[in-house]
C-alpha cells in the first residue's frame, strides 16, 4: 500500500505539472491531457517495457488513467491558484522525480536487477515522462540541459542502497532517498548548481 501510494502520488505530480506545460503552450483540452498522461506514465512505461513487464502497467490498472484525468481537471480548475504559487512547475517536477526514482528502483529490486541497474532503472523512470512532455511541447529537456536532474536521481538512488545497511526500518530509506532527490535539486537550482557545458 506505502509503495503504491508514493507511486500515485509521483503520477499526481507528474501530471499537473504536465497540465502547468501544456497551458503555457495555449493546447487545448485534448492536447493538455495528452501532454499530462504522457509525462505522467512516459518514464513507467519505458521501465515497464525493458524489464518485460507487459502489457505496461496502465494498461493493466486504470486506476492511473482515473488518476491523470483527475489530476488534469483539478489543475485545470484551480490553474490560477497555481500559477500564483510561486514556480509551481518546478515544485510539482521535483516531488515528481523524487516519487517515481524511488518506484522504478523497487521495480528494478523486482525484477532482481542490480543496484547499479536498479538506480538507472529509477532514472529513466523519473526523467523520461518530463522528456516526452518536452520534446512534445517543442523545448529542449530539462535533463539535457545544464540543470541537476538526472543527477538528483542517481545520488538519490545510491543514497537509498547506503540507508538500508543503516539499522532504519525501509520505510525511512525509501522516504529518505526521495528528500534526498528533492534537497539536491532544489539547492541546485536555488544556488545555481550545474554540470560543466562541454564546447568545441
Amino acid at each position: 500500500m506505502f509503495y503504491l501510494a508514493i507511486d500515485v502520488l509521483g503520477t499526481i505530480a507528474f501530471a499537473i505539472s504536465g497540465v502547468l506545460v501544456a497551458m503555457d503552450k495555449k493546447l487545448d483540452m485534448f492536447g493538455v491531457f495528452i501532454i499530462a498522461f504522457v509525462t505522467a506514465i512516459g518514464g513507467g512505461t519505458l521501465r515497464d517495457v525493458l524489464i518485460g513487464n507487459t502489457p505496461v502497467v496502465w494498461m493493466r490498472d486504470y486506476t492511473y488513467l482515473i488518476v491523470v484525468l483527475c489530476s488534469v481537471v483539478l489543475a485545470v480548475i484551480f490553474v490560477n491558484q497555481l500559477k500564483y504559487l510561486r514556480k509551481t512547475l518546478f515544485l510539482f517536477d521535483t516531488i515528481g522525480i523524487g516519487l517515481f526514482t524511488m518506484v522504478g528502483i523497487e521495480k528494478g529490486l523486482a525484477a532482481e536487477l542490480t543496484p547499479v541497474m536498479c538506480i538507472a532503472l529509477g532514472t529513466m523512470t523519473a526523467s523520461f515522462g518530463g522528456v516526452i512532455r518536452d520534446i512534445l511541447c517543442n523545448e529542449i529537456p530539462v535533463i539535457f540541459r545544464k540543470e541537476i536532474y538526472a543527477t538528483a536521481c542517481i545520488l538519490g538512488g545510491a543514497s537509498y542502497f547506503l540507508l538500508q545497511k543503516l539499522p532504519f526500518q525501509a520505510t525511512y530509506a525509501y522516504v529518505g532517498a526521495i528528500l534526498v532527490i528533492i534537497v539536491i535539486r532544489v539547492l541546485a537550482v536555488k544556488f545555481k548548481i550545474s554540470l560543466p557545458n562541454i564546447y568545441r
